[in-house]
């Protein structure tokens, strides 16, 4: 997946800003494509400048005016062909995965802890995961039809992180021998 396409996804319900775009995306898709600030907004001009995004000034009181990024038709073609093209599989990278490979009875207590802090991590992300379930997709059935693919992207997410937090367990069973 390109930022592009998580951008105008971003941008399917309502324009926004530059800065309403990327707070909004470090809540929903940021769970799983990460772009900084710099990234969007360049991003943003560049969609801009393809014509698959319009761009209007807002006046505000007291505040600079702001720039609010739309769709055009352009880019909800382009998004629509994008959605019917090949779905490209991103390898993992993860360091602790690759630090497990240099295991040894040195460094086993560091590496538990590392262990036992990612699994915190992917607890209090779970435990966040649950809370948007339970208060925006507590009847998936009756869900409009783009927000049960939303939905079904935080199931992935929470089935992912609860695989991990099996696998953080078995990890520091075997670990504890060492």
């Amino acid at each position: 997946m390109a930022l592009a396409q998580a951008i105008m996804t971003s941008l399917l319900d309502a324009d926004l800003s530059g800065s309403e775009l990327a707070r909004d995306f470090e809540k929903s898709m940021g769970f799983f494509w990460q772009a900084s600030h710099q990234q969007i907004y360049q991003e943003l001009r560049k969609l801009s400048q393809k014509g698959w995004l319009n761009k209007r000034e807002v006046n505000q009181t007291g505040k600079p005016n702001k720039i609010l990024y739309g769709l055009t038709l352009a880019g909800r073609k382009a998004l629509a062909d994008w959605v019917y093209g090949p779905t490209r599989v991103q390898p993992t990278k993860d360091e602790l995965l690759l630090k497990l490979y240099n295991l040894s009875e040195e460094n086993a207590e560091h590496l538990i802890g590392e262990i036992t802090q990612r699994r915190e991590e992917v607890m209090q992300r779970l435990y966040l995961y649950e809370t948007i379930r339970r208060r925006h997709y507590a009847d998936p059935a009756a869900l409009p039809v783009r927000h049960k693919g939303v939905y079904l992207a935080l199931e992935s997410g929470i089935h992912q992180g609860e695989q991990f937090l099996a696998w953080c367990d078995q990890a520091l069973e075997l670990l504890a021998t060492v």
